[in-house]
């Protein structure tokens, strides 16, 4: 059973930083490595949006308000996917979803960024 977890979130003033990791497990082979991986966010009353995705040749894709304060990283030894997250803004408030192979979800961090 395929399972994604994400850790790493927490509660920050404006301006800070923040790093979140997705750990995969319940798969075999080269799955993890041959596997789209991305990150979503969903805030109160507003729909699952993408933030960021690397395909398995680490092509990486970002939405425009977070592209040059947000990196997304992979790492296939250890089948786990990062998120560095810098200068936030109280706007990048949400749970933030791990996303695998555009299959399987995990059950979210939540990242407040508040004064």
């Amino acid at each position: 059973q395929v399972q994604l977890v994400e850790s790493g979130g927490g509660l920050l003033q404006p301006g800070k930083s923040l790093r979140l990791s997705c750990a995969a497990s319940g798969f075999s082979g080269s799955f993890f490595s041959s596997a789209s991986m991305g990150w979503y966010r969903q805030a109160p009353g507003r729909e699952r949006e993408l933030v960021a995705s690397m395909d398995s040749t680490g092509r990486t894709n970002y939405r425009e308000s977070v592209r040059g304060r947000f990196t997304i990283s992979r790492d296939n030894a250890k089948n786990t996917v990062n998120l560095q997250m810098n200068s936030l803004k109280p706007e990048d408030t949400a749970v933030y979803y791990c996303r695998l192979a555009s299959l399987y979800w995990g059950r979210g961090t939540q990242v407040t960024v508040s004064s």
